[in-house]
């Protein structure tokens, strides 16, 4: 599977994924960082990357057997999220997703090769992480808060 088709993967607005999923495994263990700009006992985040967890493994992606996740909580504190970004990207995932607008500024700045999707960002062009809506440009894609 080649690293587009594993971002598209992530990002989940295609129907015809699940059965490209399905049909592409085979190709090793891949890695997904996560970047939370919550505390790790947050229930509502808890809950969040719970359902990512499950909807990978309800398209054939496996914690532990075909997908390691990599997961840094971060709260909003700038120093952690810098330290978290870092630390993600020296692992080398094959892509990072990126929860809350906070997390994007530190990880761009980590990072301009390893693809990031980011979800409940205010305003992605406002903020210049990415070049439009429509081409984004850059390393970064995702979805917005509204």
């Amino acid at each position: 599977m080649k690293r587009r088709q594993f971002i598209t993967l992530l990002g989940g607005t295609t129907a015809a994924w699940p059965l490209a999923a399905r049909a592409q495994q085979p190709g090793g263990m891949r890695r997904i960082g996560v970047l939370m700009a919550a505390a790790a006992d947050d229930p509502e985040a808890q809950a969040r990357h719970a359902a990512f967890v499950q909807g990978l493994a309800q398209l054939g992606w496996t914690v532990g057997r075909n997908l390691r996740v990599d997961t840094r909580w971060a709260t909003t504190n700038a120093d952690d999220l810098r330290r978290h970004a870092a630390e993600l990207v020296a692992l080398a995932p094959d892509v990072i997703l990126a929860s809350g607008t906070s997390t994007m500024g530190p990880l761009l700045r980590a990072t301009r090769t390893v693809p990031i999707v980011f979800t409940q960002v205010t305003d992605p062009v406002g903020a210049g992480f990415v070049e439009s809506l429509a081409r984004p440009g850059g390393n970064a894609t995702g979805f917005m808060n509204f």
